[in-house]
């Protein structure tokens, strides 16, 4: 087999086990189900901290996951 086929498919699994920690890590966003009646609160969510480099981290990976993902499902990094 390829190395850089397998070397991708083991760092897409390592980067969706990461993706999963880190949105675990997200503090929650509004009211979930109650916020369909409209009384989620829409000001005030501001992010702050290290929520927002949290967040910057989460779409560097999430992105990285998908360029991976869409070069082994297309068939440009062969087994």
């Amino acid at each position: 087999m390829n190395p850089l086929y397998i070397t991708c498919l083991v760092l897409e699994a390592v980067l969706s086990v990461i993706m999963v920690g880190l949105i675990l890590l997200h503090a929650p966003k509004g009211e979930g189900m109650g916020g369909i009646g409209g009384s989620a609160t829409v000001f005030g969510s501001v992010k702050r901290g290290a929520e927002a480099g949290l967040d910057r981290i989460t779409w560097g990976f999430s992105i990285l996951f998908m360029v991976i993902s869409a070069l082994l499902g297309f068939g440009f990094i062969r087994p």
